[in-house]
């Protein structure tokens, strides 16, 4: 249940944007990505996908109570809540109408440095506030991990070595430098980009007394897969194993 209504990002990263839901007898049919996903968002809703959302308080409650209450979910293993940053209406409707329905947790999600952590510091005391458990904190954008092939490689994005005085590229150069340095070894970069002056999440999550569920490296093959929909992205590398620990972390 996608409720980030004024930035509804949800069907694009599942593949189903350009998607409608139909009523039926039992409600609002949702959108089905496969046989085991279902998808409900305002993105299905909007004539066209650049619409702006420029709704007051109330209006965006009683969308968010017509997901929960008129779609058609059917039989459930789990409905996962998607919310926009902060502790605004989106987060106020949730908490109100599914405070009878044993919430199983919040798990929520942060960027390592302190102006994020500001942010997020706020949104666990919110959740406190209104009794909902916290399952974990997880730290996104840990770090830039890339291969030593992404640099010129035909099929990254991305990036070059130069020489800061000359401004020459000399990717070709230090790959082969490094390849004939180290052979048969799987080389990667790992840059933290973001800053982590107060520690970053793990310190806070200490601090604030709340688990810390793991990291998830800053990685472009990510940012490629939520732009097409995850299809194609390969489910064997780094990136793929701290979201599989920190699934089995979050039960």
């Amino acid at each position: 249940l996608d409720v980030d209504l004024c930035g509804p990002s949800i069907p694009r990263m599942l593949g189903v944007e350009g998607s409608t839901v139909h009523q039926s007898t039992y409600g609002w049919e949702p959108v089905y990505v496969n046989q085991n996903v279902s998808v409900m968002s305002v993105g299905f809703l909007l004539g066209n996908a650049d619409d702006a959302v420029v709704w007051r308080g109330p209006r965006k409650d009683a969308l968010i109570r017509q997901f929960l209450t008129d779609v058609n979910w059917g039989n459930l293993d789990f409905l996962l809540i998607d919310t926009p940053p902060g502790t605004s209406d989106e987060h106020i409707s949730v908490a109100q109408y599914l405070a009878h329905a044993k919430i199983d947790g919040s798990l929520i999600i942060s960027t390592p440095q302190e102006v994020a952590l500001a942010d997020v510091r706020k949104e666990i005391n919110f959740c406190r506030k209104v009794n909902m458990r916290i399952l974990g904190i997880v730290e996104n954008m840990s770090g830039l991990r890339c291969p030593l092939t992404s640099i010129k490689s035909a099929d990254a994005a991305n990036g070059r070595v130069i020489d800061a005085m000359t401004g020459e590229d000399v990717s070709d150069a230090v790959r082969s430098t490094l390849r004939n340095a180290f052979p048969n070894r799987d080389l990667q970069f790992l840059i933290n980009v973001l800053p982590e002056s107060s520690g970053g999440v793990a310190a806070m999550a200490k601090y604030m007394d709340v688990p810390h569920l793991g990291s998830v490296p800053l990685d472009p093959s990510v940012a490629s897969a939520c732009d097409a929909g995850w299809r194609g992205f390969k489910w064997n590398g780094p990136t793929a194993e701290s979201l599989e620990k920190i699934t089995d972390a979050s039960r």
